[in-house]
């Protein structure tokens, strides 16, 4: 991020003030049995209240338009060897095309351009991918067979590095939002895990509408920020589409002084960065590196439906535009005193922006 480019907002801003000691055993391993049995903490400007995630049912009005990411979690893991023998790993970033995709390679030597790679599955299958080239920390791999059913055959879960085991059977379907349609996130939207086709029906009855966009979530999400000077960061960049249909149900909530809710920061980012007004979204499928953090002005966004995150995360610092960085402490504290449950497999919050800024242009 050069000078030139860097929001004005984030100059002086630092590292370490988003920074806060969270316990090893409140780090969630393992999905509740049910979806929707996760405690929610519910923070306003006023407002820090222990309830339950069923609670979203009352805290939600009619007439909300709560906007969710719809992406699909690909097995994006696979093992394998390179041609000449050394063992390797490899984590899909992002599916470029039927037969390509970018991926992180772990090996004892990086590989190299024309190094042929072999991955294999439990059952004996393999596939075979080319290295041709390099973006940086990413190698470009082209596929004999396409990505999607490689994937699919040879494929793990790839769950976070904080979740401490390997991936079962189980973690295929609830690593996964109900609502997940599109394949080609490496990690899962998590707010939207604790949602089930009954409560979402609920939500509907009651005059709450949906819509969705597609963002395919990177392995960068889960990459540590080291610059102090939060103005030196450099966000990963992150694919998405909004639609027009989603475009016309968030301009027509705006325009008549409805809430539009996103669910997860991956919605959060993608609707901020569609808005080429306050209160308007446009269309389309763009790349965002959209850094928020205290200091931001929210165009689009009225309330957040998000999980617990990381100490000093960009995340941590999104949810801290919302209300506060002081105020996030404050919650996150009172959190870890009640022992909730943190990241992906964890509880989750609900953040109101204060009225005086969630104000609609009419």
């Amino acid at each position: 991020m050069t000078q030139q480019d860097t929001p004005s907002y984030l100059i002086g801003q630092r590292l370490s003030d988003y920074d806060f000691h969270l316990p090893n055993e409140l780090i969630a391993q393992f999905p509740l049995a049910d979806r929707t049995a996760s405690r929610l903490l519910h923070v306003t400007d006023q407002v820090i209240e222990d309830l339950h995630f069923t609670d979203v049912l009352d805290l939600l009005r009619p007439g909300d338009l709560m906007v969710m990411n719809n992406t699909k979690v690909i097995k994006a893991r696979l093992r394998g060897r390179k041609e000449t023998g050394g063992v390797i790993e490899a984590m899909i970033e992002r599916v470029t095309g039927e037969f390509e995709a970018i991926s992180m390679v772990r090996a004892s030597k990086s590989p190299k351009p024309d190094t042929r790679l072999l991955f294999e599955g439990e059952n004996g299958e393999t596939a075979v991918c080319t290295v041709k080239g390099r973006q940086g920390e990413f190698f470009e791999l082209q596929f004999e067979t396409p990505v999607l059913d490689v994937l699919d055959r040879l494929g793990n879960v790839p769950l976070p590095p904080y979740i401490e085991r390997l991936a079962d059977d189980k973690d295929i379907g609830r690593y996964q939002t109900v609502y997940a349609r599109h394949p080609g996130a490496v990690a899962a939207p998590t707010a939207g895990l604790h949602f089930t086709e009954e409560m979402l029906q609920a939500l509907k009855d009651k005059g709450v509408d949906t819509a969705f966009v597609t963002l395919h979530v990177g392995a960068g999400t889960f990459q540590p920020v080291r610059a102090e000077n939060l103005e030196e960061h450099h966000m990963h960049s992150e694919w998405f589409t909004l639609s027009e249909e989603t475009e016309r149900k968030v301009n027509e909530a705006k325009a008549q002084g409805r809430r539009v809710v996103a669910v997860g920061s991956t919605s959060l980012r993608a609707l901020e960065s569609a808005a080429i007004r306050k209160g308007c979204v446009k269309s389309g499928a763009m790349d965002t590196k959209l850094f928020i953090a205290p200091g931001y002005e929210f165009k689009i966004i009225d309330v957040m439906i998000t999980n617990f995150h990381l100490p000093k995360s960009t995340l941590v610092m999104l949810i801290s535009a919302l209300v506060g960085r002081d105020r996030v402490l404050e919650a996150y504290q009172h959190a870890i005193n009640e022992k909730y449950r943190f990241f992906s497999y964890g509880d989750a919050c609900l953040f109101e922006l204060p009225k005086a800024e969630s104000k609609e242009v009419l």
